[in-house]
């Protein structure tokens, strides 16, 4: 059995093959035209004969319908060796900033079990992160699945999946913050070099408690803290201090610890 720790787990009793996934070449991304609760009643009834391995929803619910040593039945002669991510929406939508960290954590944990690359496929043939489309007729001729301006989010999804692989963040000169890389990076339990990074910020700024061996890497309860007493000092008026990192947290991070910013 191979279900991902990551996934809420909710499997559905019919349309799918026992047993049936011959290997793993990579991930397939598609769009549901429709809500993720709507998908999940849908490959639950006997007659919709589909079904998907992994779904999200646009505020970042990832369920997990499908162990991954069955075979979902979502792109016909792909079902074989690819793996399937149902996406909340319609078709011309873009994903989420959470769906795309939910398409990356799945590559992510693909790469790990199984070894599929962290790169975009390049067909049917090829391995990585797939799209609907890229099968033609073969996988069913849905060529509007999931539309052009998703597949132009590949490569996000591949990057964002390589930093929590690698758990190295990218480097950038000291007169410069690093990119932000995305929510998922900084939840309660994350473990990667973009936290550890956040965490060394926090520190060279004094925002609590200094660590006693230095930044782990894994986000903490004491991380959130010290990211909730910096929204507390700055960013109040735009909501309250939750302890979650996002664009401003990180930069005002970045700035006290290089100091460009008074604290």
């Amino acid at each position: 059995m191979a279900k991902f720790s990551g996934a809420k787990w909710r499997p559905i009793p019919h349309n799918f093959t026992d047993g049936g996934q011959d290997s793993v070449r990579g991930v397939v991304v598609h769009i549901m035209a429709g809500t993720l609760a709507g998908s999940e009643s849908w490959f639950s009834n006997p007659k919709a004969q589909a079904s998907s391995h992994f779904g999200t929803g646009k505020k970042g619910e990832l369920y997990q319908w499908v162990d991954t040593a069955d075979r979902a039945w979502a792109q016909a002669n792909g079902n074989r060796t690819w793996l399937s991510v149902e996406n909340e929406g319609e078709g011309g939508d873009t994903l989420t900033d959470a769906q795309l960290d939910r398409n990356a954590e799945v590559l992510a944990w693909a790469h790990k079990v199984y070894g599929v690359p962290l790169q975009v496929a390049s067909g049917p043939s090829g391995s990585g992160l797939g799209y609907h489309a890229m099968g033609g007729a073969a996988w069913g001729g849905h060529t509007s699945c999931p539309g052009s301006k998703i597949v132009a989010q590949l490569p996000e999804i591949v990057k964002r999946a390589r930093a929590l692989v690698d758990e190295k963040p990218a480097s950038a000169p000291a007169s410069k913050c690093p990119s932000f890389p995305g929510r998922s990076y900084f939840k309660l339990g994350a473990k990667n070099g973009y936290a550890k990074m956040l965490q060394t910020w926090l520190d060279q700024g004094d925002w609590g408690p200094r660590y006693r061996v230095g930044p782990s890497d894994t986000m903490t309860k004491m991380d959130l803290d010290k990211v909730a007493a910096l929204q507390r000092h700055y960013l109040s008026a735009l909501g309250p201090a939750d302890g979650l990192c996002g664009p401003l947290t990180w930069q005002y991070a970045w700035e006290v610890a290089h100091g460009k910013r008074k604290k």
